[in-house]
């Protein structure tokens, strides 16, 4: 029996198709994803879904899910969620791998910081473990695995004391981006590209705005003037990214994260226009239910199925990257890549669902 399409699974499967097709670098369909007309792209969009999804299950209406059980079942997700981080960069390494030795060019094991795993594979297998490791395009696990640890926190302040828990946020957030405090990778050195400390504010607002109480009651309660003074916001955002109008970096004032569009700190340029980019969006999902229907039920199966299909696709998407190498990349074959890997993501999300009620029968 086919699930009832919701907005949250519905713009859970949009972030998932965007990533996709945003993951492989060059090809000609990334120009037609809004990363291109926003500072913002589905990175934020994805994590602060995640939070709301969070607070829908920990406080469901017919019950108060006890603590004990809240924090069991959120760790239990944690692990989860770290055992797909290392079977998904296990398969990537076999994958770029394999590549290598079937088009005998060894550069494809320098691919997206693998290097480490091929040539000092002792420090770099710790580091996996570790999380501390990570490869491009897939370094956003990670910082899932730490939000999912850090929920049942975030889920009890809110529970006793409601109204610190998004100023207790915002202040780790603002150490994090005047201290600039980087959460460091090794072997290899560096920083993780999604920085916990600071995109934990995107996940805690995503997680305050779903609830009818606090922030997100107010934001309800006025969400079409909200919508009017973000539009100017989207517009102006979008005309900035377009014709490349961002400020010298050299001559902004310290300290210079607060003013800057940078991915790693989600920083408030970024912050602020997703925010306004999803109350204004936010009106579109009611008439795309109504006159799109069948895109409504697929993007809905893809985000009610998110895990699955984000794994799915990463690797999809790293496939993608190779064959474009090996191609030169073609208008024809990225054709092809976009409808066979879309096409994939649906099927990952019908296998899983079928999997998942053929469970509940027996």
């Amino acid at each position: 029996m086919a699930r009832p399409a919701n907005a949250i699974d519905f713009w859970r499967g949009f972030a998932l198709v965007t990533i996709f097709i945003n993951h492989i670098p060059g090809i000609a369909y990334e120009r037609f994803t809004h990363r291109n007309i926003s500072p913002s792209d589905s990175a934020e969009l994805f994590v602060f879904l995640a939070g709301w999804a969070l607070r829908l299950s920990v406080s469901r209406a017919d019950r108060t899910v006890p603590t004990q059980e809240l924090v069991t079942t959120l760790t239990k997700r944690a692990f989860t969620l770290y055992t797909a981080q290392i079977v998904l960069t296990t398969l990537a390494l076999a994958l770029l791998a394999t590549s290598a030795r079937a088009l005998a060019n060894p550069l494809l094991l320098e691919w997206h910081n693998a290097a480490a795993v091929f040539y000092d594979p002792v420090s770099a297998h710790i580091g996996l473990a570790l999380l501390t490791h990570q490869l491009g395009y897939f370094d956003i696990l990670p910082l899932y695995v730490v939000l999912m640890l850090a929920a049942p926190a975030i889920a009890i302040v809110h529970r006793t004391m409601p109204s610190l828990l998004l100023p207790l946020s915002l202040a780790v957030y603002i150490a994090t981006l005047v201290l600039r405090i980087d959460v460091p990778t090794w072997p290899v050195p560096g920083s993780w590209l999604f920085n916990p400390l600071a995109w934990q504010l995107v996940f805690v607002l995503g997680f305050c705005l779903a609830g009818r109480d606090g922030a997100g009651g107010w934001v309800r309660r006025h969400i079409v003037a909200l919508r009017w003074v973000c539009l100017p916001i989207v517009i102006f955002a979008a005309l900035v990214v377009i014709f490349d109008w961002w400020p010298d970096p050299t001559r902004l004032p310290e300290p210079r994260l607060l003013f800057l569009a940078q991915k790693t700190f989600v920083t408030p340029i970024r912050l602020i226009q997703f925010l306004a980019l999803a109350a204004v969006v936010s009106v579109a999902y009611p008439i795309l239910a109504r006159w799109a229907g069948r895109l409504d039920s697929y993007l809905s199966m893809l985000g009610r199925n998110s895990l699955n299909v984000f794994c799915v696709g990463s690797l999809a998407s790293l496939a993608a990257q190779v064959i474009r190498f090996t191609t030169r990349g073609e208008f024809g074959v990225d054709t092809a890549i976009v409808v066979g890997g879309i096409v994939l993501l649906g099927l990952t999300a019908w296998v899983s669902e079928w999997a998942d009620s053929s469970s509940i029968r027996r």
